[in-house]
């Protein structure tokens, strides 16, 4: 079964200039779990998507990728 890209994170991220573990530590998450979200293999809950915006300093829509073409 292939995943499907549905967040930015690994991006943003990159963009921030932030790391996986940065971002573990932050929301208190094992830097598995983040890197498992990262790489789009799972997801993370609506809320914690939040959470992640929030210590970035970002807007939710930015770190999902959009389903309209």
């Amino acid at each position: 079964m292939s995943k499907k890209a549905i967040n930015r994170l690994k991006v943003v991220l990159a963009e921030e200039g932030r790391t996986n573990k940065w971002l573990a530590e932050k929301l208190k998450k094992n830097t598995a779990t983040v890197s498992r979200w990262c790489t789009n293999e799972m997801q993370p809950s609506l809320d914690t998507l939040v959470e992640i915006a929030n210590a970035l300093n970002v807007d939710v829509r930015e770190l999902l990728i959009s389903t309209k073409q």
